[in-house]
């Protein structure tokens, strides 16, 4: 059974530092692209960060230079470092993992930037 378990979202003030992981199980954990998309109320699922099996990393604009994904496959976690968190960086976030046609889902974390 594939589980991904997201954890370490809450609520943060504008400025704030936030370190999302995401922990998996039952899958090769080496062979698949990771993912964090994020869903704002509202609004739609988007893509804010991916890396490869290989390492090779990706973010969307919005986030660039203020968060970093990484995975550590001896441990089968997948993290996100959220530093300058702004209030539109609220949502709730998910993990996602992709080898070929297998796509998997967390059940997401929520955070929250507010004063």
């Amino acid at each position: 059974q594939v589980q991904l378990v997201e954890s370490g979202g809450g609520l943060v003030q504008p400025g704030g530092s936030l370190r999302l992981s995401c922990a998996a199980s039952g899958i090769s954990f080496s062979v698949y692209d990771m993912a964090w998309y994020r869903q704002a109320p509202g609004k739609d699922r988007e893509l804010i960060a991916s890396i490869t099996s290989g390492g090779h990393t990706n973010y969307a604009d919005s986030v660039k230079g203020r968060f970093t994904i990484s995975k550590d496959n001896a441990l089968n976690t997948e993290t996100l470092q959220m530093n300058s968190l702004q209030p539109e960086d609220t949502a709730d976030y998910y993990c996602n993992a992709q080898f070929l046609t297998r796509i998997y889902w967390g059940q997401g974390t929520r955070v929250t930037v507010s004063s």
